[in-house]
């Protein structure tokens, strides 16, 4: 009788416990052609309240516009941090400005970098009459993101570049984990227009098509759980056949202490 029943736990367990290979692995299946979808992901990023430029203004004689740069970043081996240009960046405000120095308040909510560039160049106009040796380069102080849930690192994340990918993003944070849910991946994006959720799948091809490809500043990910780890018996055939063991001794030995009264 326990023998049977050491059996059919054993087969139990083994049916809801183990993580099937088929969602742990990325990227199956093959590559589709989006254009419509590439077209989204090619659009330019509009910027939000809270997020930092990085403005750099040039001149044949720099002394010219050193007035209109803010304090210098400093770089330590080559290497830039997100507090330098907390400090030395442009934050945008909650009403969407930022200020450079002796330049109006320009409202940059909503707008390109791009747009932003010409922007500063217009009000640049106002001190300089030939504004073909002015060059004005305004990026992204790095991409931030927040990751929660089943990955090797969480808590907020800085990528300095001026797009990062959902695939980025996660390698950045240590990979998920095996009892993370790569088909069930969350990211929520707070916005203009709101709040929105979305979710999408890693484990399929169809992923690098996804209009959530490319993840935008302030987005949190999520990676949920997957029931295994909430069953508690084991992510993998052996860590199964453990608890089995461990479950079948547990009744064994209750079974004949209870026999023995």
């Amino acid at each position: 009788m326990l023998i049977r029943i050491g059996i059919l736990i054993f087969f139990t367990l083994s049916l809801v416990s183990c993580v099937p290979h088929k969602d742990i692995v990325y990227f199956q299946g093959e590559p589709t052609s989006e254009h419509k979808i590439r077209e989204i992901n090619n659009m330019p990023y509009r910027l939000q309240a809270d997020d930092i430029l990085h403005i750099d203004i040039k001149a044949p004689n720099e002394e010219l516009v050193t007035v209109f740069k803010n304090n210098s970043i400093q770089q330590n081996n080559g290497q830039v941090t997100q507090g330098m240009y907390y400090f030395s960046g442009y934050s945008i405000d909650k009403q969407g400005f930022i200020e450079i120095p002796y330049l109006n308040k320009i409202n940059v909510l909503g707008y390109s970098t791009e747009e932003v560039s010409d922007k500063i160049e217009t009000e640049l106009g106002k001190y300089f009459k030939n504004l073909s040796d002015i060059f004005v380069s305004v990026k992204l102080a790095g991409v931030k993101y927040t990751i929660l849930g089943e990955v090797g690192s969480t808590g907020s994340k800085v990528i300095f570049q001026n797009s990062v990918t959902i695939v980025e993003a996660i390698a950045n944070a240590g990979d998920i984990t095996l009892t993370g849910d790569k088909k069930n991946v969350e990211i929520i994006r707070v916005g203009i227009d709101g709040v929105q959720k979305f979710h999408i799948d890693l484990t399929q091809m169809s992923v690098f098509n996804s209009d959530v490809f490319y993840i935008q500043p302030n987005d949190i990910i999520n990676v949920p759980a997957l029931r295994q780890k909430t069953l508690g018996t084991g992510t993998t055939g052996v860590q199964t056949l453990s608890t089995v063991v461990s479950v079948l001794s547990l009744v064994t030995t209750t079974y004949l202490l209870i026999k023995s009264l």
